[in-house]
């Protein structure tokens, strides 16, 4: 583990934005540990510490604009966008579905990247460059403060992290905890269908 990485997590745990317990995730997956980054991101000086390691790895990238989906990227989005110059805005669900709204603009051609607080199965982010490509843009990178897909877990962009953590999920039916019967928390904000 890099020094960068160690540093990275002393922050997320100084926040108690790393759980251990029984979670429900949003993937419908349990999880012995979870990291909550909202706890994070209501101390600006830890986040923008842990958000210096995603800007410097995006120095060299060409992007125009950063999108985060709402809830866990936009506050990510607006502090990478402060760290690098560039706009950030949001999407949002209305009626169930991803869009842009609120006089936000993306443009044809603009290069943009997608900003999340935690990536797991890429399903918000996914959405959201669906709609980024429905109005011109070009998405060119993710970037999160935790990458913590499980292996097999690929996304077609390349994903700027402060930190790649595992995190092991199970069914529901092979979860441990739930044989243990212990209750799980749901701490996610999509709901499970």
């Amino acid at each position: 583990m890099s020094n960068t990485d160690k540093n990275v997590i002393e922050i997320l745990k100084q926040a108690g934005a790393l759980l251990e317990g029984h979670f429900l995730l949003s993937s419908g997956r349990h999880s012995d540990r979870y990291c909550q980054c909202a706890k994070l991101l209501q101390y600006p000086d830890k986040a923008e510490k842990v958000l210096k390691v995603v800007s410097d790895k995006l120095k060299n990238v060409d992007f125009d604009i950063v999108v985060g989906p709402a809830m866990g990227g936009v506050i990510v989005s607006y502090e990478v966008a402060r760290q690098t110059g560039k706009p950030g805005i949001f999407t949002e669900r209305q009626d169930g579905k991803m869009t842009l709204r609120r006089g936000f603009e993306i443009k044809p051609g603009d290069k943009v990247i997608i900003s999340e607080d935690v990536i797991t199965t890429g399903k918000s982010t996914l959405e959201t460059a669906e709609v980024i490509k429905a109005l011109g843009g070009e998405v060119v990178g993710i970037c999160c403060i935790v990458d913590r897909r499980a292996s097999g877990v690929e996304l077609e962009y390349p994903i700027y992290s402060a930190l790649k953590l595992e995190i092991k999920s199970f069914e529901k039916e092979n979860c441990p905890m739930c044989k243990e019967g212990r209750p799980y928390v749901k701490p996610g904000s999509r709901n499970i269908k």
